[in-house]
């Protein structure tokens, strides 16, 4: 007799995180344990041939794992989980989240930003800027033959994400705080908060106001909204996504980790140098407030999946 194989879980809601360096007792850089805290203990992973990390549901329908850093890992990771036919994903809503850098003119280190627009700053033809003239920006985009360098997230979604999250209290520590008072923009000495504007995706940790102004000029060139997170998984993650299951419910989501340029006083290298270590004490000390954010919107969708089943609502019809 042959057996009956198991029914596909279906999917409410997939939680994107990029990385996991838990030393097994709490402490390391982590995106992905502060979700698994609240969703996935005691929960069996699932292994998928092709990801590089295991795929974690409870029977709430949330699902997540860790998809890897950069476009190529995070992208083959989840066109494998999303291809595995153990999983039903044909009405699932996507959270992309993980840290960023910000800067210090839009945001402060814990502040919280959803995705308005997904922005692919690597796609074009770049020149030395001393190759060029002063006045024009060292980058063209390419023309006509490379996929799309820009994807618009659902304004409704992004909406309703902020309906949902924008109260939230996030945290930071005093420590972190003095370290954002050395900038002098008025965003970057504010208390953390939850926000929206474009994530900017790229393979490079790229840093200091010349690339940052250069990034906002990509930003605008592509019709965006003013660049806000620096990031580099975002638009791979849903480029694979969209001609699978759509981008409707696709969500991006970053906590702001570090600035993406040094405050006066330092050079870009100099900043450079302790760059990472301040991102890790902002990740360390912020990442959780992906958490709180996001848990806010999963929550709902799941907690009103009868309406959110059928696609974004319109507002005031998920209450």
């Amino acid at each position: 007799m042959e057996l009956m194989a198991a029914k596909p879980i279906k999917v409410k809601v997939f939680i994107a995180t990029m990385f996991e360096l838990d030393d097994g007792n709490g402490q390391g850089a982590s995106e992905f344990r502060h979700w698994q805290m609240r969703y996935w203990q005691g929960v069996t992973p699932v292994t998928v041939r092709g990801a590089l990390h295991p795929v974690y549901c409870n029977r709430d329908g949330i699902c997540g794992a860790v998809l890897g850093i950069g476009k190529v890992r995070s992208a083959a990771t989840m066109q494998a989980i999303l291809l595995d036919p153990r999983f039903d994903f044909s009405e699932a809503y996507f959270v992309i989240s993980g840290a960023a850098g910000t800067p210090p003119s839009k945001a402060t280190i814990g502040s919280v930003i959803w995705g308005t627009w997904l922005v692919d700053a690597d796609l074009g033809h770049r020149w030395a800027p001393d190759e060029g003239t002063p006045e024009e920006m060292a980058f063209l985009p390419c023309q006509g033959f490379e996929t799309t360098p820009v994807l618009q997230i659902n304004p409704a979604l992004v909406a309703w994400a902020m309906k949902l999250s924008a109260d939230t209290p996030l945290n930071r520590s005093d420590e972190v705080e003095t370290y954002c008072l050395r900038y002098p923009d008025s965003a970057a000495r504010s208390t953390p908060f939850v926000s929206t504007g474009t994530h900017v995706t790229s393979d490079c940790f790229f840093h200091g106001s010349g690339l940052s102004a250069q990034t906002q000029s990509i930003a605008r060139l592509y019709g965006a909204d003013d660049y806000v997170v620096s990031e580099m998984e975002g638009i791979a993650i849903a480029q694979v996504i969209q001609p699978l299951h759509g981008l409707e419910r696709v969500m991006s989501l970053r906590v702001a980790a570090n600035f993406d340029q040094p405050p006066p006083g330092e050079t870009t290298v100099q900043h450079l140098a302790v760059a990472l270590a301040h991102t890790t004490d902002g990740l360390a000390d912020s990442i959780d407030n992906l958490e709180k954010v996001g848990g806010r919107v999963v929550d709902f969708i799941v907690a009103h999946w009868g309406t959110w089943q059928k696609g974004v609502p319109e507002d005031g019809e998920s209450s």
